[in-house]
């Protein structure tokens, strides 16, 4: 396992197991992608680079902090389209994230804080 990422284990008696915060992070930015108004999400520079050079990360955009009692709290960085309520788009992706990840991982989510980074305008129809 890669030692700059952060996991959370938990010991069973036949075993452990260790979820990669990328994978919570795919889950947090796929369930962000899901929600109407969201035209993608804000990466950094590094993941940019990343994606030029043919590495798909579903995760971008997505900074993931583990507390230690073991609950998560996410920064999604989201852009959204014109015209759309931004705080009802905030808080449905939200829900949406905490919804998915808590389903699919079991894990506790603290807090999801939502940064609205950018807007996108709709495309002009060719005549």
């Amino acid at each position: 396992m890669a030692d700059s990422k952060e996991y959370v284990s938990e010991e069973l008696e036949n075993g452990a197991i260790h979820i990669s915060e990328d994978v919570i992070a795919s889950i947090a930015g796929i369930a962000a992608l899901e929600v109407e108004g969201v035209s993608g999400l804000n990466a950094n520079l590094g993941a940019d680079i990343a994606e030029i050079l043919g590495k798909k990360n579903l995760g971008k955009g997505i900074r993931i902090s583990f507390q230690e009692d073991g609950a998560v709290v996410i920064d999604c960085f989201v852009i959204v389209k014109l015209g759309r309520s931004v705080l009802e788009i905030a808080k449905n992706v939200q829900d949406a994230i905490v919804a998915a990840v808590s389903s699919v991982t079991g894990l506790k989510v603290l807090n999801v804080n939502v940064t609205v980074s950018g807007v996108t305008f709709p495309k002009e129809q060719k005549k």
